[in-house]
């Protein structure tokens, strides 16, 4: 349900569509749905949101937003990841309340994962 000012949607640019879909299908399990060829869609991960064909990509260095998966099993997603085509660039590391580790999926988009804590 959409609810009055809240986050809805959130779209990333993709160097290589095909890859990016492949790797967050594989991943995580994600289902797309195609709108021509340049943009690709997907829903009830959380938010919703899409990629679009273009040849910039989001990473925190250059100030864009982060976002950040919970996984349960985090040696078990960050293996998943890196067998997957991402590369982690920043190996999982605690905090408070925590451990997490830095990925770049195929198109260049940094995202990251979390898990209450490390075994």
């Amino acid at each position: 349900m959409n609810q009055h000012e809240k986050l809805n949607y959130v779209e990333f640019a993709a160097k290589d569509l095909a890859s990016t879909k492949s790797f967050f299908s594989s991943v995580f399990g994600w289902e797309f749905v195609d709108y021509g060829s340049e943009y690709a869609a997907f829903s009830g991960q959380g938010l919703d949101g899409g990629f679009f064909k273009a040849d910039c990509c989001s990473q925190t260095h250059t100030g864009a937003a982060l976002l950040v998966f919970y996984s349960a099993d985090i040696d078990a997603t960050l293996n998943k990841v890196a067998q997957h085509g991402g590369e982690i660039i920043r190996p999982i590391y605690e905090f408070p309340g925590g451990c997490r580790f830095h990925f770049v999926e195929p198109s260049g988009n940094e995202f990251a994962v979390w898990s209450e804590a490390h075994v």
